[in-house]
């Protein structure tokens, strides 16, 4: 199991896309910056931090897809689907980081393996 040090940082990294309900690029750039930092130093904070990151990108996917689908009605769901989502799934990683657990989201597309 990892140490407490790695869970907490691994839980920083999943916690840390909430800082785009303030500002919305906080959301992608802080976990990057934690991640870069961090991710040499365990692997367990390099593979949370990997699926943070899928998530991110894929999320920005689905938004973009949401976007397009606007002018037939159904964009605004998948905007405010993917919105909420995103909200639910950094809380749940975090605290399964935080019990020693990389919880590779739902729905998410594995760019980093």
């Amino acid at each position: 199991m990892p140490d407490k040090t790695e869970r907490n940082w691994s839980m920083y990294l999943h916690f840390s896309q909430l800082a785009s309900m303030l500002v919305p690029i906080l959301g992608l750039i802080i976990p990057i910056i934690l991640w870069q930092l961090k991710k040499e130093e365990s692997s367990y904070i390099d593979a949370n931090g990997k699926a943070v990151l899928n998530w991110i990108i894929s999320a920005i996917i689905y938004y973009i897809v949401g976007y397009l689908l606007i002018p037939f009605g159904i964009g605004i769901f998948i905007i405010l689907a993917v919105g909420i989502l995103s909200i639910i799934f950094a809380i749940i990683g975090g605290l399964k980081a935080n019990n020693g657990e990389v919880w590779p989201y739902p729905l998410s597309i594995g760019f980093l393996k």
